[in-house]
């Protein structure tokens, strides 16, 4: 795999992507809610896979989220973190119970005093709940919970019918939603992501539209679980928490597997997104974190790299900035985050300054370039540039160490750890 790309060029930036040499704005704070984000600079949630077995952050965990802190981040958007045993992605994936709330009380803290001492301010903390469905893998092997079959996946293998989740066990999770965000604000959290992306299972039922029963078929069964969360996570926690959610505003797969399509290959029909946006928030939400495709198995959707076959990496942040922009409009007054910006490297700042300006959006989201470069923040609020010599280069060895079971991170940059971890995995 090659690993590095061409430095770019302003001169590389189209025409069709915002752009500004004014990158001030970045350094503005924001109110969410009855909250204030310090700028406008956001870590987006990158799971390490590196907590214990029992759910609670690990050593490379705080290790992790104290480098974020000193990176100077206004909203740190913490990893997955499950609300069910049996849907965690991986053996050692977070999972918040009464158990080891200490654990994630003492990080939160840590975290907040950090930034404080290194920044002057203090971030905002949002965990991601979530219930990783067909990607579960509790115990280290794959058992999926599916909301349907689904061929483009499964193809001549199909997953046997008891790997379907009734109704009756969807029904159950909004009380698991509820547990899960009320331990997440005793600990300190600022807020709580129902997630609903990339294919996990409030996000595969949004395409639901072979299941049957009352979560699949027309929109308000295929949303019924995800709105329904939501409401009820606002309603049983104190005024001022925040309700957010990072959900795909389209799947990048056909009719009727997909969420968004148009008919058209990487056209997006943003018509139920635009609607689900108005939904949540009107149950509650005042922060959506927009983001397309599945790392898995359609990265280029959501994520363009220098492995990018079907289409210009330039194709996917245009439809990126475009998704965020119709999610902005159609829930007037919710922050709304813009995922996919990595792979503009030192340009990343001059495109999200432009974009928020002009009201596509209101926060930078950059996720796989906090893992290469976690002082980023920092050095834009500062000093108004990213440094050239720490920019992720898209090279996708994050992810091939988590599909490969692995504590994923910057193999190219942080060496102490992940160099070696990428090294014994090739072997």
């Amino acid at each position: 795999m090659n690993s590095c790309k061409r430095p770019l060029s302003r001169e590389d930036i189209p025409k069709e992507i915002p752009y500004s040499d004014d990158i001030s704005i970045l350094s503005t704070p924001l109110k969410i809610g009855a909250k204030k984000v310090p700028n406008r600079i956001c870590y987006q949630p990158m799971e390490g896979c590196d907590g214990s077995l029992d759910g609670a952050p690990g050593d490379l965990t705080r290790r992790r989220y104290l480098r974020f802190a000193k990176g100077g981040a206004g909203l740190i958007w913490f990893e997955a973190t499950a609300i069910v045993p049996e849907g965690r992605a991986n053996r050692r994936q977070l999972y918040l119970t009464r158990e080891n709330a200490d654990s994630f009380s003492s990080l939160i803290r840590d975290i907040k005093e950090t930034c404080i001492k290194e920044n002057g301010y203090e971030p905002l903390i949002i965990c991601q709940l979530t219930h990783s469905g067909r990607w579960s893998k509790p115990n280290g092997k794959s058992e999926p919970m599916i909301a349907y079959n689904k061929p483009i996946f499964e193809k001549d293998a199909p997953l046997p019918r008891e790997s379907i989740v009734s109704d009756e066990y969807l029904d159950s999770l909004v009380e698991k939603y509820v547990e899960s965000a009320k331990l997440c604000e005793e600990v300190g959290f600022d807020g709580v992501d129902v997630k609903a992306c990339h294919g996990y299972l409030l996000s595969e039922l949004l395409n639901a539209y072979l299941r049957e029963g009352r979560h699949g078929g027309s929109y308000e069964n295929r949303t019924r679980l995800f709105l329904d969360s939501v409401k009820a996570v606002k309603e049983n926690t104190k005024e001022g928490f925040i309700i957010a959610s990072r959900f795909n505003a389209f799947d990048g797969y056909p009719y009727p597997y997909g969420f968004g399509d148009s008919g058209t290959p990487g056209i997006p029909d943003l018509t139920e997104a635009k609607r689900l946006a108005r939904d949540l928030k009107e149950r509650g939400a005042s922060l959506l974190n927009v983001t397309m495709g599945c790392p898995y198995t359609n990265h280029e959707v959501n994520r363009p790299t220098i492995l990018a076959k079907e289409e210009m990496p330039y194709v996917s942040i245009k439809r990126m900035i475009d998704g965020a922009r119709a999610v902005s409009e159609a829930a007037e007054g919710v922050a709304v985050v813009c995922s996919a910006i990595s792979f503009l490297g030192a340009f990343a700042p001059n495109v999200a300054a432009e974009g928020i300006s002009r009201g596509d959006f209101a926060l930078a989201g950059f996720g796989r370039q906090t893992f290469s470069y976690p002082d980023l923040a920092r050095d834009i609020v500062r000093g108004g540039e990213m440094k050239k010599s720490s920019l992720c280069l898209t090279c996708g060895k994050c992810t091939e160490l988590m599909r490969a079971g692995k504590t994923p991170g910057c193999v190219i940059y942080d060496r102490e750890i992940y160099t070696k971890l990428y090294a014994e995995m090739k072997k």
